[in-house]
């Protein structure tokens, strides 16, 4: 299939790509380079240079690239920002989104995959976390991808647009050749190999007097690579759907810190800083409907070998892509 990725420039987005062309798929990559890296685009892709709140960047490259299917990864993921500056968070992930359905409307195109997010669902009333709990996000990040779920329901029903929305736990790892490197680093796994690498003193741990079995928060990594292999499944659905990907175990902070001490070999001082606002105490998925309906299965299931690969991308990349 042809496969037109926005924000295939980014650490998501340019591992699907490369894991699409890597089996036998035709990549077109959009993005505007603000977040991404022009490095980590994969160079059997075509690329296209454009932002999503231009329609008149979009809606061509759409009708000339005239794929079978869309996966869209662009959008702001910060949460803390989200607190601060809303709007962009909603001109971006929502506003955006709309003029690249709206492209795809116009040029045909009808099968859609959104990389959605498990922030969807804010505090969660019971783990493992199921597709059947109650969406109730507490930032603007996580609501402006409701918003947009919430839309794409509408566009299937009104377009015939078939939409797979794959709600995300803690994506992690790397690929041989792409890996992590954001502009503002906030995910704990790459922050604690910059200890290791030498490029920051201490980790920090934001609290450690939670109702859990060390006192530190507790999450659930997935390997990006199984990330991947998800978005290729949903290609082949014929209706629309949302799933939640993760593990399905759950590794507390201090836990993620001792596996990287033992992957690299560092000491990865640590300083316990006072809890965030709104972190939940555990997020563990439940990925039992995406392994019944699409036959998903993690293959790298484990956290050191998700560790393993981030620390064999990060030595060999240790400024990252170095834009």
């Amino acid at each position: 299939m042809h496969i037109f990725v926005t924000g295939g420039a980014g650490y998501i987005g340019s591992i699907c790509s490369e894991s699409l062309i890597d089996h036998g798929h035709t990549v077109t990559i959009f993005d505007n380079l603000t977040e991404g890296h022009r490095a980590a685009l994969d160079p059997r892709a075509k690329f296209v240079q454009g932002d999503l709140n231009l329609r008149d960047d979009i809606f061509p490259a759409l009708a000339a690239a005239k794929p079978d299917a869309v996966m869209h990864f662009a959008a702001n993921a910060l949460v803390g920002e989200s607190m601060t500056n809303p709007s962009k968070y909603y001109r971006n992930n929502v506003g955006g989104g709309i003029n690249l359905l709206d492209a795809m409307i116009e040029a045909g195109v009808k099968k859609f995959i959104f990389s959605s997010t498990c922030a969807t669902y804010g505090v969660p009333e019971k783990i493992p976390m199921d597709e059947r709990l109650p969406q109730k996000p507490i930032n603007p990040y996580g609501h402006s991808k409701l918003i947009f779920e919430q839309i794409l329901q509408w566009y299937d029903k009104i377009h015939g647009l078939v939409h797979t929305n794959l709600r995300y736990f803690n994506a992690a790892g790397a690929s041989v050749r792409f890996g992590e490197d954001h502009r503002i680093e906030t995910h704990l796994i790459p922050n604690v190999l910059k200890v290791a690498l030498g490029q920051k003193e201490k980790v920090e741990i934001y609290g450690d007097k939670y109702a859990t079995p060390d006192g530190t928060c507790v999450r659930d990594y997935i390997h990006i690579l199984d990330l991947a292999e998800a978005h290729m499944l949903a290609l082949g659905r014929t209706t629309s759907a949302s799933y939640n990907l993760g593990s399905g175990e759950g590794f507390s902070v201090r836990q993620v810190i001792d596996i990287a001490r033992k992957v690299s070999g560092a000491a990865i001082p640590v300083i316990v800083q006072p809890p965030r606002v709104g972190d939940p105490p555990r997020l563990v998925a439940s990925s039992h409907k995406i392994t019944s309906e699409l036959g998903w299965r993690p293959k790298h299931p484990r956290l050191q070998p998700i560790i393993e690969s981030a620390w064999a991308w990060h030595k060999a990349h240790p400024h990252g892509y170095g834009d």
